[in-house]
């Protein structure tokens, strides 16, 4: 699932914020005036604390949905309640979209994303580790090695996120959604595309691009936050990124699943 949720709040740079503007306007009507001093953060904003508490919250919530998910799925029967699972799929989409585009419920909607994302990754996952016993446990930890990774990389600044880096990964990360949202409408119709779905190389590169274009798009969801929180964004913001970055993770350990089960295969 790509992650465009944070791309909205925060905008390609700081430069643009409300902020910048409004100062540009009063240098322009005061040119001999000297130049406003930094506002600091705000004391209970957001902070790259409350973010990572926040986001530690959600995932907590989406492993415990993940449980019951995960017992939905019999060994012998497989799903025991397929219309509760449909009911999932259809208030994940519902919800992800309430709180990208009302970011000061993300709060409450955050939390009951996890719980429904929760189950349904969690009926998947079982589904996997029937097909390919230890799956579940490789793909959670190939996810947190490159969480690891990616934020390594941008903490240290060995990878620096420019404009021209947003462009490329937002660009990449839409190109992805509309190739699922293509493949989704033509399995409708019995129609599949050829090659890229197989478990041949192909279909193994395939797995590889799309979890790179998550990886970076971590980066992008460091970037974000750090920079929201530098700003002195308002305090429901440290949900509304942590929501944010839980879809990217989300979305990391699908990848994941889908590429180890074609290795496997």
């Amino acid at each position: 699932m790509p992650n465009p949720v944070l791309q909205r709040q925060f905008g390609p740079t700081p430069a643009t914020g409300a902020g910048s503007a409004a100062a540009t306007t009063d240098t322009a009507m005061t040119t001999s005036a000297p130049p406003a001093p930094t506002v600091p953060v705000t004391e209970g904003g957001m902070s790259i604390g409350g973010t990572t508490r926040a986001t530690f919250l959600l995932l907590i919530i989406l492993m415990g949905g993940g449980v019951f998910g995960w017992r939905s799925v019999d060994e012998f029967e497989g799903l025991q309640n397929p219309g509760l699972l449909w009911g999932a799929l259809i208030g994940a989409v519902v919800l992800a979209i309430a709180a990208s585009f009302v970011p000061k419920l993300a709060a409450v909607l955050g939390p009951l994303y996890a719980v429904v994302e929760g189950f349904l990754l969690g009926a998947i996952s079982h589904v996997y580790e029937i097909q390919f016993e230890g799956i579940v446990l490789q793909a959670v930890l190939a996810t947190g090695a490159v969480f690891v990774v990616m934020l390594t990389l941008f903490v240290t600044r060995t990878i620096k996120v420019t404009q021209r880096m947003r462009s490329w990964v937002i660009g990449a990360t839409i190109g992805v959604a509309l190739f699922y949202l293509v493949s989704i409408v033509l399995s409708f119709f019995n129609v599949g595309i050829p090659l890229v779905w197989d478990t041949g190389p192909i279909g193994i590169i395939f797995s590889l691009v799309v979890i790179g274009v998550a990886a970076f798009n971590l980066l992008l969801d460091f970037d974000l936050i750090e920079r929201g929180s530098a700003s002195g964004m308002p305090r429901f913001m440290n949900w509304y990124a942590a929501f944010g970055l839980m879809v990217t993770i989300v979305w990391l350990y699908l990848e994941m699943l889908r590429l180890l089960a074609r290795v496997r295969q």
